[in-house]
C-alpha cells in the first residue's frame, strides 16, 4: 500500500537578502505521524515553519500540505493546519472557555459553545474554564494554546517549541496530549530544543543544519549510525586527563568531559570494544575508576556529530 504523505516538499529555498536561510529542503512526513524538525541555532527550522505554514511564500521548490499545493492553494493549506508556537496566543483577559469560543467563532465551526466544552475537558481545563487565562499556570496556557489550536480539527498540527519554559509535569502534559491527537491521525510536525522530547515523540526526525537536511531517520536509527559512547567516571577529578587519554586511544575521537559528574566519554564504532575491555585499558592505566559504561548515544551525540554544534 502506497504511503501517504501529510507534508511533503521538494527543494523549499528561501532568501532574506545575502542570507540564504533554505537552501533546498525535502520533507516526507507520512500521515499520522510526529515528525520532528531539529538542528541548532540557525539551522533553517523556524524558517521552514513559516513557508510551510503560509507565512512566507518560497522562492523555489514546492511543497504540498495536506494534499494542497503550498503557494496556489495556500487558502486551503490554511484551512488543514493548526499552528501552535513557543509563546501563547490566546488572550489572558478572556476565560478559557471565551478563548476557545472566541476560535471556534472566528473559524466558523458549528457549535463553538460544544466545541470548546469538549477541548476544555479534553484537556483538563474543565474545572478552570471559567477563569480568566491570565491567572493559569504556564502550563495551563500551553494546553489552552494547543486546544485554540485544535479548534478547527486539522490535519497537519505544527509545534513550535511548545513546551518551551514548562516544568517537567507539564512538558508531560503536552507530550501525552500529542500521542493522543496521533493516535486520532492528527499529523504533527514538531521542532524542539528538548531533544528527549523529540527522542520520546517523533516517530521521525529530519536533522536540519545550514538550511538543508543533514540526516534523516527514527531516533534508533540515527543512533546507529554514530555506534556506541563509553564512558568513565573517576574518583580523583585529577585523573580525568588520564581516562580521557584512554578514551581517546581506543576510539579515536574526541573525548567530551563531565566536570560534575567527574566523567569523560567519547563516541565509538569500533565493534570490538566490550565493557571489560574498556575497564581493563582503565585499570591498566592506573585511572581511579568509580563507574564505566558503555551504552547507546543519545540525541545530543548525534546533534554533536552530525553538525559539530549542540541543538
Amino acid at each position: 500500500m502506497a504511503t501517504t504523505y501529510a507534508v511533503l516538499s521538494e527543494g523549499l529555498e528561501k532568501r532574506f537578502g545575502a542570507v540564504h536561510a533554505l537552501r533546498g529542503l525535502d520533507l516526507a512526513v507520512r500521515q499520522g505521524s510526529v515528525c520532528g524538525l531539529l538542528g541548532p541555532n540557525g539551522a533553517g527550522k523556524t524558517t521552514a515553519v513559516r513557508l510551510l505554514t503560509t507565512l512566507l511564500r518560497p522562492d523555489a521548490g514546492s511543497a504540498r500540505i495536506a494534499g494542497h499545493d503550498l503557494v496556489r492553494k495556500a487558502a486551503a493549506v490554511r484551512r488543514s493546519i493548526g499552528v501552535t508556537g513557543q509563546y501563547a496566543s490566546v488572550d489572558g483577559d478572556l476565560t478559557g472557555r471565551e478563548n476557545l469560543r472566541l476560535f471556534a467563532r472566528l473559524h466558523r465551526v458549528r457549535g463553538p459553545n460544544d466545541r470548546a466544552a469538549e477541548l476544555l475537558d479534553r484537556f483538563g481545563l474543565a474545572e478552570a474554564a471559567d477563569r480568566k487565562a491570565a491567572t493559569y499556570s504556564g502550563g495551563m496556557r500551553r494546553r489552552l494554546d494547543l486546544a485554540a489550536s485544535l479548534v478547527r480539527r486539522p490535519e497537519v498540527l505544527f509545534l513550535d517549541e511548545p513546551t518551551t519554559g514548562l516544568d517537567p509535569v507539564s512538558r508531560n502534559g503536552i507530550w501525552d496530549a500529542v500521542r493522543e491527537l496521533t493516535a486520532d491521525g492528527t499529523t504533527v510536525l514538531l521542532t524542539t530544543q528538548y531533544l528527549e522530547e523529540a527522542d520520546r515523540l517523533a516517530d521521525d526526525i529530519v536533522l536540519m543544519d545550514a538550511g538543508r537536511v543533514a540526516q534523516t531517520g527514527t531516533p534508533t536509527e540515527l543512533k546507529a549510525l554514530i555506534g556506541w559512547y563509553a564512558e568513565a567516571v573517576v574518583a580523583d577529578p585529577d585523573a580525568l586527563a588520564k581516562a580521557a587519554a584512554v578514551l581517546d586511544h581506543l576510539t579515536g575521537t574526541e573525548p567530551r568531559f563531565d566536570h560534575d559528574r567527574h566523567a569523560v566519554g567519547a563516541l565509538t564504532t569500533d565493534p570490538t570494544l566490550t565493557l571489560p575491555r574498556l575497564v581493563r585499558e582503565l585499570d591498566a592505566a592506573e585511572v581511579p575508576l568509580l563507574d564505566a559504561s558503555l551504552r547507546q548515544p543519545t540525541l545530543d551525540d548525534v546533534f554533536l556529530r552530525l553538525t559539530g554544534s549542540p541543538v
